[in-house]
């Protein structure tokens, strides 16, 4: 299997994303605890050299897909017991037919910079979906929150509100844009992003991707100061870039822990997105 000549990647990048994709959808019989094939076998199969192979798997250790135990080879990791990070799991999301994300979380800003790359890949022709469809479920940050909060007596200030409100609308707005835009251009049949608020601080994050994968983490709080308006503001705040994401993907079958926690996670999205959640006022 050669590599594709016309992906301006390097080959170690090209050898990367292909065993990636290979172990995230368990198409080539990936499955945690697997052995990989070995670097000179790898080296045939793509036609590259052995320091090509060693540096892929070098980042795919590094993203904790797999791990390299001395003289017995390179294993899956199971995925569910370790943190991940979510941008290559999200290329992969979006080289199926049909791409469905759904997030809930304080803002979008995580989602917005991971499918950026992808993205570019649809718009230069590298990747095609027939259909991409987001949800965003959000908290209103038009009343009190629990976060973020003035230090001072866990006071409301209604600026800091609206910072926040500021930043998710930024986020949000830019994923409607960049995905719209590929509709707008032919390069996907349908393309969808919904937004839906709902009155519940968000305390932890949680993305499903195609119905098949969770990322969920936990917003730690820390006091932070800023100015706003010209004044100066302590407060406590939820640090997404500080989340640490777990992994967790649908099994072969139903009662696979895997399988069951995606189902609850879609299960409690869809939940709250038709019952409690509406639509943004302006």
């Amino acid at each position: 299997m050669s590599l594709d000549p016309d992906d301006p990647r390097p080959p170690y990048q090209q050898v990367t994303s292909s065993l990636r994709a290979a172990i995230l959808t368990k198409k080539e019989g990936f499955e945690a605890g697997d052995k990989l094939p070995s670097g000179p076998e790898l080296a045939k199969h793509y036609g590259v050299a052995r320091g090509t192979v060693d540096k892929a798997l070098d980042l795919l250790r590094g993203e904790g897909l797999i791990v390299t135990r001395q003289g017995s080879g390179s294993f899956v990791r199971e995925r569910t017991e370790r943190p991940v990070g979510l941008r290559p799991h999200i290329e992969t999301a979006f080289a199926q037919p049909h791409v469905t994300i759904d997030f809930a979380g304080f803002s979008s800003e995580t989602l917005y910079n991971a499918m950026q790359e992808p993205l570019d890949k649809i718009r230069s022709g590298r990747l095609a979906p027939e259909s991409i469809a987001v949800r965003l479920l959000l908290p209103d940050t038009s009343a009190p929150m629990a976060v973020p909060v003035l230090v001072d007596g866990l006071r409301d200030e209604a600026a800091l509100r609206d910072r926040a409100r500021n930043i998710a609308l930024t986020n949000a707005g830019g994923i409607a844009h960049s995905v719209g835009v590929l509709a707008e251009l032919g390069l996907v049949q349908s393309a969808t992003v919904e937004v839906k608020v709902h009155r519940a601080s968000s305390l932890f994050k949680l993305y499903i991707l195609n119905r098949s994968e969770a990322f969920f983490g936990f917003y730690p709080l820390r006091e932070r100061s800023v100015t706003v308006e010209g004044d100066s503001h302590t407060f406590y705040d939820v640090t997404g870039k500080d989340t640490t994401l777990f992994h967790h993907s649908a099994g072969p079958d139903d009662a696979s822990l895997g399988s069951q926690y995606v189902q609850q996670s879609q299960t409690w999205f869809d939940s709250v997105w038709s019952t409690i959640a509406y639509e943004r006022q302006p």
